[in-house]
């Protein structure tokens, strides 16, 4: 996010993945769910063919314009917590786009640097579904 501290990136691996599947099926976003096993991975999906929920928050914009969004409750328990979008080889079990690669994203993380909370607690809170100007540019 422009102007602040980001609290999502990715790696050159992702980020070459990403391009990739942009090239094949045009826009897309990332969810990040809090559920168990692959639910825990970033899912990557055809932009308007998952619908951000109410609460979800759109934790940061990737490059070529791909949002990622995250469950409150995920967002809860790692909003102090950078997170790095990464590839690695094996399949997910999950509906993401990059399966059929033979890879599949994951998260690695750390912890924000005392700094960095400071420069988050100064900056409004990230977009949430609920906003329609915000849910209708991801879903669309």
């Amino acid at each position: 996010m422009t102007g602040g501290v980001e609290r999502v990136a990715l790696t050159e691996r992702a980020e070459a993945l990403l391009r990739t599947l942009i090239e094949r099926h045009g826009p897309v976003m990332f969810h990040q769910s809090g559920g168990c096993c692959d639910g825990s991975a970033p899912m990557c999906y055809p932009r308007g063919d998952f619908r951000v929920g109410a609460s979800d928050v759109l934790l940061g914009v990737l490059p070529q314009e791909t949002p990622f969004w995250i469950s409150a409750d995920q967002f809860r328990y790692w909003r102090h917590t950078h997170l790095t979008v990464d590839v690695v080889s094996g399949r997910g079990s999950g509906f993401s786009l990059e399966a059929p690669e033979g890879v599949r994203f994951l998260i690695r993380s750390r912890l924000f640097t005392d700094a960095e909370t400071a420069a988050l607690a100064a900056q409004p809170p990230p977009p949430c579904g609920a906003d329609p100007t915000t849910t209708d540019a991801a879903n669309s």
